[in-house]
């Protein structure tokens, strides 16, 4: 089903109201395009980042980059507007001073999105603390199945810490909550872009034994031929079962992303990020989000663009996997 998008050629990328893509609002999506297939909203909190905040204003610049963001995929071959209704629901409202409060908010507001039995979810934060609520809400979605949702995580950190500061729901936790709430298969997740240096060396003893399958960032650099097998192998385990994706812009190197609470040095160009998420093309999403954007940290705005890039390509993932 097709979405109503406004020619570039007839009108200007730099006028109207920003949303992401300048995908039509929710409320205003014709009856024709009803019911919408993938709905983005943006989550503007932060209270749970451990080093530079800011990425509460991660949606607003995302949707401002995201207005020359075109729809179609030379590579993959996919005209997003014609696969998709596609609209942009919005923000969420939040509770900024209370990480647990803030999740079940998030996930109140985004459980009213769309159809339950049809739309998907892509959420834009804010950090990655807020990947739980849209998680949970997409394995409601999905038929809340036993093991859990299959995970892609995308990210220079594994994000399974229990604690930090007393909280235990912070963007460094989102990942050990879902396991323990079930939302998430673990023996079903696949983690790249990992790297060091870190706090302990036990900081990823939880993920692996869990079941994690943890590809660090050395790997892709030193043997990327392996790493092309492994998510090979992944995509078979998953058969035709829906997966989650969650992406952290700081898998990428702060030289293309420097608008980030949390850089580390070594990861991902942005063509190499584009790269691992067409290698990805055709896998069936239940959902997805991009995170921690921090904007104050780069006043050029290109990590807001590659996020509204790299939110462009995940879309494109779950069209290849829904052909005409």
């Amino acid at each position: 089903m097709p979405t109503d998008l406004p020619s570039g050629r007839e009108r200007p990328r730099f006028s109207g109201l920003p949303t992401f893509m300048r995908l039509p609002e929710l409320d205003r999506v014709r009856a024709e395009h009803q019911p919408v297939e993938w709905c983005i909203y943006g989550v503007p909190f932060d209270g749970g980042t451990t080093y530079h905040p800011g990425a509460r204003f991660g949606p607003r610049a995302v949707r401002d980059a995201s207005q020359y963001v075109k729809p179609c995929s030379p590579e993959l071959g996919i005209d997003l507007a014609q696969r998709f209704s596609m609209a942009d629901a919005g923000d969420s409202p939040v509770a900024p001073y209370s990480c647990a409060d803030n999740v079940g908010l998030v996930q109140d507001f985004a459980t009213g999105l769309g159809d339950p039995d049809l739309t998907r979810l892509l959420a834009i934060g804010g950090d990655h603390s807020v990947a739980l609520a849209n998680l949970r809400v997409a394995w409601q979605r999905a038929g809340r199945p036993s093991s859990g949702l299959p995970l892609i995580h995308i990210d220079a950190h594994l994000d399974t810490v229990d604690v930090v500061w007393g909280e235990r729901y912070g963007h460094g936790s989102f990942l050990i909550r879902a396991i323990e709430e079930g939302v998430v298969d673990p023996k079903r997740t696949l983690s790249l872009g990992v790297r060091g240096p870190l706090n302990t060396l036990k900081d990823l003893d939880f993920g692996r034994e869990a079941g994690i399958t943890v590809v660090g960032m050395s790997r892709w650099v030193e043997d990327r031929a392996s790493v092309a097998s492994i998510i090979q192998e992944f995509r078979a385990r998953l058969g035709d079962d829906e997966c989650y994706l969650t992406l952290d812009i700081d898998a990428c190197d702060p030289s293309c992303a420097p608008g980030t609470g949390t850089p580390v040095s070594g990861g991902f160009s942005a063509a190499e990020l584009f790269l691992a998420l067409r290698w990805l093309a055709g896998i069936r999403l239940a959902g997805a989000d991009v995170v921690e954007v921090c904007p104050s940290r780069d006043p050029q705005g290109i990590t807001a663009l590659l996020a509204a890039q790299a939110a462009f390509q995940i879309l494109c993932i779950d069209a290849a996997a829904h052909p005409d």
